[in-house]
């Protein structure tokens, strides 16, 4: 099984204009994304909440502030706030199936 990587924006979420387009590691293991907290404060954000955007997508996703060496992670709870899922097997992202239960 191989490594997946995705370009998805950053935004902030009191200043839509702010945004920074970065590189994650898709990890399905994650529960919560990861980006530096130097990307993040030259956005602008502080510890509250950020938006990510992904392909058409846009949405909320708590983020963990990073230490400066630290890679950017895409984790499932953001994944599942822009409608996605990984595949594992294709190494893709695919829109989630919305079930009602």
């Amino acid at each position: 099984m191989g490594l997946t990587y995705v370009k998805a924006s950053v935004i902030n979420p009191a200043d839509l204009k702010k945004k920074l387009r970065l590189r994650f590691l898709v990890d399905s293991g994650a529960v919560y994304s990861v980006v530096p907290e130097s990307h993040l404060r030259k956005l602008g954000i502080t510890p509250r909440g950020s938006e990510f955007a992904l392909k058409d997508a846009e949405g909320a996703s708590p983020v963990i502030f990073g230490k400066e060496d630290d890679s950017c992670l895409l984790g499932m709870v953001s994944l599942e706030a822009l409608g996605y899922i990984l595949d594992p097997l294709r190494r893709e992202l695919r829109p989630l199936p919305m079930v009602l239960g």
